[in-house]
């Protein structure tokens, strides 16, 4: 058929998990296909799939470095999002949204969060892995890099504020604008955008 729609492809070994999500996903109209490894996963996604929600621990297979090889095989446009049960620290999440993945979720995770997540990405549509970066104004202020830079180094805006003599107000004006501008919806996700546009460097502290 002309208009036959790719499927959201659910990797995870656990089963309950993939039913729980492949029934609300269907109740929605959307089309699933699902895997429990990632063997099978790079299979299934031969052809592009409409998404990926993907675990980060397989039988098989590290769930970062299948997130990149999914992403070097289709590029910036394939919503990913990322789950996982025990890879669960803020490091965790930071290391999955820099190899690509659009969202980090850690379980257990509610089936109707995922599902507007997931339709928020679908809608977002091919066009959004260049359009992210150029989103807003596109150039961050020097104040705004700055910013950006010691959020990077792990400094919270309490810290930020100390360490460039401005108001927590200000460093929270601040971080609203970069994380407009990157198109992003999280800190840990402009962190995450900054190191891959090269917008941040390794830094030392002080």
């Amino acid at each position: 058929m002309a208009d036959c729609p790719a499927p959201v492809l659910i990797v995870d070994d656990d089963g309950d998990f993939r039913a729980r999500v492949a029934r609300v996903l269907s109740r929605a109209g959307l089309e699933v296909q699902e895997t429990a490894s990632g063997g099978d996963a790079l299979a299934a996604a031969v052809d592009r799939p409409a998404a990926i929600v993907l675990d980060v621990v397989l039988p098989d297979a590290d769930g970062f470095e299948l997130c990149r090889e999914l992403r070097d095989r289709h590029g910036e446009s394939l919503p990913v999002i990322m789950v996982s049960g025990d890879r669960t620290t803020a490091h965790d999440r930071v290391a999955g949204l820099l190899v690509g993945a659009d969202d980090y979720l850690v379980k257990p995770v509610d089936c109707d969060e995922l599902l507007i997540r997931l339709r928020r990405l679908l809608h977002r549509g091919p066009a959004f892995g260049d359009g992210r970066r150029a989103s807003g104004d596109g150039v961050l202020s020097p104040r705004e890099s700055e910013v950006l830079c010691l959020l990077a180094e792990g400094l919270n805006a309490p810290a930020i504020a100390e360490r460039l003599v401005i108001s927590r107000k200000t460093v929270a004006s601040h971080l609203q604008h970069v994380m407009a501008k990157l198109g992003v919806h999280s800190r840990a996700h402009a962190v995450a955008e900054a190191y891959r546009m090269g917008l941040v460097g390794d830094r030392s502290p002080g």
